[in-house]
C-alpha cells in the first residue's frame, strides 16, 4: 500500500475497524507487516496490535525487541508522540518484565532526550521516573556508587539491536544529570527529581502527552513578573563599584 494509505488505515483501524469485526484475528499479518515497515508507520500500527495481543491472546516473537528498535530521535518530534508514549507507557507497566529490558529502554530514552525539545522532556523524565517505581532492580542506575565518575566511558551500547545485548545495566544516567542543567528551568527540575528518593505513587503523565512548544512559550508569557535584584554588591562609592577611584576624591553626602 501507498504509506499515505497505510497512515489513514492505521490511524482509525483500532477504534473504527477491529471493533466490527467478527473475527479481528484476520488482521494480524496485515498488521505485523505494518509493524515491521517503521518509522510513523510502525509507531501507528501499535494500536492494532495492542488490541490483538490484550483481547485475543496475539503472541508476537521479539515484539520487544522491535519496540525497542523503534526508539530513535524522530519519537520526540512526529505528530504521534502522545499516542506511542501512552502505547508505550502500557506495554512496560508489567512488574513481571526482566529488569535488563527496562533499563535498556530507560537508557535509550535517556540517551535519546538529550537532543529532545523541551516539551518532550517534560513527559518522557517523568515516564522514566514511573519505570524506576514499578522495576526498583533499575534504580541502580542512578545510585551506583560515584556514578560517571567511576566509569572512563560507558559500557551500554547505543547501536545494539538487541536490548538484552546493549549492557544497559551496567551504566548509569548521566544523560540526566546533563539534563539537571538544562537551559529550560521546568526540565531541570523535573531531572533533579532522580536526585531524591522516588515517592511510591506514579506520576500522571496523561496530562503532558499533548504538551506543546507553544504552550510552554504561553505559560512563560503569562507569568507574573517579580522584581530581580540587578545589583548585588554593596554600594562603595559613587558608580557603585567595589575599589572605585572615584570614592576617594567624592562622598555621597
Amino acid at each position: 500500500l501507498p504509506t499515505g494509505l497505510y497512515k489513514k488505515v492505521l490511524v482509525i483501524l483500532h477504534d473504527s475497524i477491529l471493533p466490527y469485526m467478527n473475527e479481528p484475528t484476520l488482521m494480524i499479518d496485515f498488521l505485523t507487516v505494518a509493524y515491521g515497515i517503521g518509522g510513523a508507520i510502525s509507531l501507528l500500527a501499535l494500536n492494532g496490535l495492542f488490541i490483538l495481543i490484550h483481547q485475543h491472546n496475539l503472541e508476537y516473537p521479539d515484539f520487544y525487541k522491535k519496540l525497542y528498535n523503534l526508539l530513535d530521535p524522530s519519537i520526540y518530534h512526529v505528530k504521534y508522540r502522545a499516542r506511542f508514549f501512552h502505547l508505550l507507557d502500557l506495554f512496560l507497566s508489567s512488574s513481571h518484565l526482566p529488569a535488563y529490558l527496562v533499563a535498556a529502554f530507560i537508557k535509550r530514552l535517556s540517551r535519546l532526550a538529550l537532543t529532545a525539545p523541551p516539551e518532550a522532556l517534560l513527559v518522557v523524565i517523568p515516564f522514566i521516573c514511573n519505570l524506576f517505581r514499578r522495576h526498583p532492580a533499575c534504580r541502580l542506575l542512578v545510585h551506583r556508587p560515584n556514578g560517571p565518575e567511576a566509569m572512563s566511558e560507558d559500557p551500554y551500547i547505543m547501536e545494539e539491536e538487541d536490548p538484552s545485548e546493549s549492557r544497559a545495566l551496567q551504566s548509569c544516567l548521566w544523560e540526566i544529570q546533563a539534563l539537571q542543567n538544562h537551559y529550560h528551568p521546568d526540565v531541570a527540575k523535573a531531572a533533579a527529581v532522580l536526585n531524591q528518593s522516588l515517592s511510591e505513587m506514579e506520576d500522571d503523565i496523561s496530562g503532558l502527552l499533548e504538551l506543546s512548544a507553544y504552550e510552554l512559550f504561553d505559560k512563560e508569557v503569562k507569568k507574573k513578573a517579580t522584581d530581580v535584584p540587578l545589583e548585588f554588591e554593596q554600594v562603595r562609592g559613587l558608580f557603585r563599584k567595589k575599589n572605585d577611584i572615584f570614592a576617594e576624591h567624592f562622598t555621597l553626602d
